[in-house]
Order: C-alpha cells, then structure tokens, then sequence
C-alpha cells in the first residue's frame, strides 16, 4: 500500500528543502525522522511535517515501523516579486521562492525492481542429439553431391 502527502506554495526554496530530502531519500520512516530531528536546516520542519501527513495518510500514525520513504520530491512553485528601496529612490526588484514538496510512503519491505524472467533450457535427450547429428551429416552429404 502506498501513501502521499502534498504541501503546496510554501516559502521555502526548492533548492534548499532538495538539500534535507537527498538526506532521507529511500530510508525507513523512523529512521527519517530521527535524522531529521538532529539536521540545522529550517526546511526540517516543513519535510517532517509532510512526512507525518503521509504516515497519517498510510493509517499508522501510531506504530510506523514497517514504512519506507519510496518517493520524495520537490518541485519549483510560483515565484513572487518583490521591490526593496534602492539608491537615488530607485526599486531593486528580489524573488521569493515557492516550491511544492511530494512524499510517497510505502509499507512495502524492498520495492521490486522490473526483472527478466529466466526460462529453463530444456536440454535434448542423447536420442535426439544423435538424431540431428545424422540429419546435419546428410545434409552435408546432399549439398556437396
């Protein structure tokens, strides 16, 4: 089963809060939010706080010990514009940046990776190797007569 939880428009920079969520990335939820207790960053607060939304989401708020980050990500959101005073009553324009952060939680142990099926190789019993040995010689045979 897996989980997601959204967090749109918030003021932190895309940049910065993909800076805590490399840290996490594919780690186990308890884990996630031990790391994430002793990390110095201010986007902490905003990725522990989606991380919960998702565990809620999951139904195991309480005992979340079989949990698994799958997927963290972080996209640009809009940027808002800004005017600070500048020399000679000028306007020095500045950006705020947004972002939109997605966590997808799995209770799923190992996510399984896409593999090829192996098919048995039935070998020939000796009847027939000593079948198709004869049939190769008499084409041979055939061919040069």
């Amino acid at each position: 089963m897996q989980a997601k939880a959204i967090a749109k428009f918030v003021r932190y920079a895309p940049r910065k809060v993909n800076q805590v969520l490399t840290v996490i990335r594919n780690q186990n939820v308890e884990k996630a939010f031990e790391i994430l207790s002793f990390l110095p960053k201010n986007s902490t607060e905003l990725v522990e706080k989606v991380l919960k939304s998702a565990v809620a989401n999951a139904g195991k708020l309480k005992d979340f010990s079989g949990l698994k980050i799958k997927e963290c990500w972080v996209g640009q959101g809009p940027t808002l514009k800004r005017m600070r005073p500048g020399p000679m009553g000028r306007g020095m324009p500045y950006k705020r940046k947004t972002s939109h952060l997605t966590v997808i939680v799995t209770d799923e142990g190992v996510v399984a990776k896409k593999s090829k099926k192996k098919t048995a190789v039935k070998k020939p019993s000796a009847a027939a190797e000593v079948k198709a040995v004869k049939e190769t010689k008499e084409n041979k045979n055939k061919v040069k007569g």
